[in-house]
């Protein structure tokens, strides 16, 4: 079983920043993929940015160019440097682990408000 604790979230106004961290614990056959994922309320939870263990990284066009995902193997967690923020990056941030076998865990959550 992998565990994953995110970090980092609370209330901003727009156009400031926030720092996500995801530390997962040690799986026994190792993670490859790690991400963040969000839900505003009434809405479907989506990808927000993804990373390879090898650094290769996925973005969803809405956080292009404002967001950045980083990863420290050696510690096992995932960032998300999130900048110019806007009210419609309200939502549940969640951290997502995906093993080399293929299996998922997920984080509770840490919420991120963007006021106007």
């Amino acid at each position: 079983q992998v565990q994953l604790v995110e970090s980092g979230g609370g209330l901003v106004q727009a156009g400031g920043s926030l720092r996500l961290s995801c530390v997962a614990s040690e799986a026994r056959f190792g993670i490859d993929v790690m991400g963040w994922y969000r839900q505003a309320p009434g809405k479907e939870r989506e990808l927000v940015a993804d990373i390879t263990r090898s650094g290769i990284t996925k973005y969803t066009d809405s956080v292009k160019g404002r967001f950045i995902i980083s990863r420290d193997n050696a510690k096992n967690t995932v960032y998300l440097q999130m900048n110019s923020l806007k009210p419609e990056d309200t939502a549940v941030y969640y951290c997502k682990g995906v093993t080399y076998i293929g299996r998922s865990y997920w984080g509770q959550g840490t919420r991120v408000t963007v006021s106007s």
